[in-house]
């Protein structure tokens, strides 16, 4: 058996296509394009291209984009003095603060001041509440896109039992209570859990976010399940190459002996975190506007 391969890249096209369509129908309606904040700190170069294209997208799909990029000793004070304006524009639906901040500066204390209703990366502790308990908020980006390709693929999840390697607030956490929500049996693995190789393996859906090249092995998984590699990791360079080979949390090849469905790395879930982000500030649009956000969202 070799598992089908689950195109997020294709997926999230599609996505951002209808986004791009929704937002043209909410500037006919509102009298002005949903906008997208994206702050940078720093010269990072991964997060700068990150922002770039995030910026592309962001027009793309008939948005307005407001790119701040300041300088990597920018105090803490004005950098919340920068989102408190994002927060009170009303040409800016969401608000994004690329991550990782410098040293210096309190992420939690940067994205605790960004205003619930425009925070569309979903990292404050008011729409983790509110995820938590059932209510209607903004999920981080990419469990929401996972989440997606698994509908996609399975349709209803009941029942079906689901490990997801990692706890992280941005992936693991999310991740879990998303699948809870849609009544699958879920179990959250980490470094501390025994005999993980065992507990993977009682997986129909295996959701690996633990930044270990391809640690998850073939003999792990069930026969059958469906795995959603949200891992990206470069290997060492390969004598002669100047960059590293891109790869997942699962060892791909011969993961796919095994899996029915699993998202390549890259190409899996890479392609859908941005595509979400558009799909959060659509939204946000909506609600700021005290409109009803359209079906198919």
């Amino acid at each position: 058996m070799t598992a089908t391969r689950i195109d997020g890249k294709a997926f999230a096209a599609r996505l951002r296509e209808r986004v791009g369509d929704m937002a043209k129908a909410f500037e006919n309606k509102a009298g002005r394009k949903p906008g997208l904040a994206v702050v940078l700190v720093g010269e990072d170069p991964a997060s700068q291209v990150y922002v770039g294209s995030k910026g592309k997208a962001t027009l793309a799909a008939n948005m307005n984009s407001f790119e701040h990029r300041l300088p990597a000793n920018t105090s803490e004070e004005d950098l919340l003095a920068l989102v408190d304006r994002l927060n009170n524009d009303p040409a800016v639906d969401g608000i994004l603060v690329q991550l990782p901040l410098p040293d210096h500066l309190d992420e939690q204390a940067i994205i605790s001041e960004i205003s619930p209703d425009k925070d569309v990366d979903g990292f404050h502790v008011i729409n983790a509440g509110r995820l938590s308990v059932g209510q209607s908020g903004f999920v981080p980006c990419t469990p929401l896109g996972c989440m997606m390709l698994l509908a996609d693929r399975l349709g209803d999840l009941s029942g079906l039992e689901a490990v997801v390697i990692g706890r992280s607030n941005i992936v693991g956490k999310p991740m879990a209570q998303l699948l809870l929500d849609a009544n699958a049996t879920v179990t959250i693995a980490h470094s501390r859990t025994r005999d993980l190789p065992g507990v993977v393996k009682r997986a129909d859906i295996v959701v690996a976010a633990v930044g270990r090249p391809e640690m998850v092995k073939a003999e792990w998984l069930k026969e059958g399940a469906t795995v959603i590699d949200v891992g990206i990791n470069r290997l060492a360079p390969e004598p002669g190459k100047e960059k590293g080979k891109l790869v997942g949390d699962v060892a791909y090849d011969e993961a796919a002996e095994v899996a029915a469905a699993i998202t390549p790395v890259p190409g899996g879930v890479g392609p859908m975190t941005i595509a979400v982000l558009l799909r959060n500030t659509l939204v946000a649009a909506y609600r700021n506007e005290g409109m009803d956000a359209p079906e198919g969202l």
